[in-house]
């Protein structure tokens, strides 16, 4: 069966969309579906299926942009899921999951399709801007020939980086997450211990991200936390799922963690107060809230 696009995206949201856009500039063959069509792409250039399964059929490789392991199970299964597709191609799974349930899920894919289709872990790290500028972390796991042909098509979005076999991608992305909860959390705090002490926050974080203080998340954060803009962007409640996916891997390499459990128990309360859907900012605002 001959295969009309490089790459074929599920998942359309925050992240998937921008990502689908920077393919399509740099040239790629782009395939996508969705509940609904996204007019933006089909005019830019990315060609509709109207099912997962009609898109596998069609791609060389197809990317999973979706939240967790029970949305790649619904676009994956069924007579209509991309696993359905009689296509050879290479599924990238960019989500955030568990890195356990990872190696699971791409023995089970691989013995299911007869090796047909073949399996990476790549999640990424750079949010909506990352994503938009082609400047994020992508974090990929798996063999070093399916980790290439995965570099390839997603290079337009940032830097892909072979991190080992699949399955430590998550892993890379867990300690990630774990530095930017304590790190995000942390300018929360000293950006509210700041301005109630009559100190101009914008002065301030413009001074400290000069010194030790600085960092990339607070040179993309700066501005969303001194005019209080919590508009969804990374939605924060996706960070408490990654600490739960952090916690996993502490347990299965019996590491003993300080930060950890403080930082899920934080991030937890941050959306039972309802600021879930906020980007991840909203810790400044979570902490004023007491």
């Amino acid at each position: 069966m001959s295969q009309e696009c490089d790459v074929g995206i599920i998942g359309l949201g925050a992240m998937g969309t921008p990502m689908t856009h920077r393919m399509l500039a740099a040239g790629l063959r782009v395939a996508v579906t969705s509940r609904r069509p996204k007019n933006d792409l089909l005019t830019a250039g990315a060609q509709w299926f109207d099912s997962p399964r009609e898109l596998g059929d069609q791609c060389s490789t197809v990317l999973l942009m979706v939240p967790d392991f029970p949305e790649i199970e619904q676009v994956c299964g069924g007579p209509d899921g991309v696993l359905a597709s009689e296509g050879r191609f290479l599924l990238m799974i960019g989500a955030t999951v568990d890195a356990s349930e990872t190696g699971a899920f791409a023995t089970r894919v691989e013995q299911l399709s007869n090796g047909r289709i073949g399996v990476v872990d790549c999640p990424v790290s750079g949010g909506t801007e990352g994503a938009s500028t082609g400047q994020l972390s992508i974090m990929l796991g798996g063999t070093v020939e399916h980790t290439t042909t995965a570099s390839r098509v997603l290079r337009p979005c940032g830097e892909p980086v072979r991190v080992g076999p699949i399955g430590a991608g998550q892993v890379a992305k867990a300690c990630n997450q774990l530095v930017v909860a304590s790190t995000m959390m942390a300018i929360g705090e000293a950006s509210v211990l700041a301005a109630r002490s009559g100190i101009d926050l914008g002065a301030l974080w413009d001074l400290l991200g000069h010194g030790y203080a600085g960092s990339a998340l607070l040179e993309v954060k700066r501005d969303r936390i001194v005019n209080d803009d919590y508009a969804p962007g990374g939605a924060a409640k996706y960070m408490s799922k990654d600490l739960e996916s952090a916690a996993g891997v502490a347990a299965a390499t019996n590491t003993t963690t300080v930060l950890l459990g403080p930082l899920a128990d934080a991030y937890a309360k941050l959306v039972a107060r309802g600021y879930g859907d906020d980007d991840l900012a909203v810790t400044k605002r979570f902490i004023e809230s007491g």
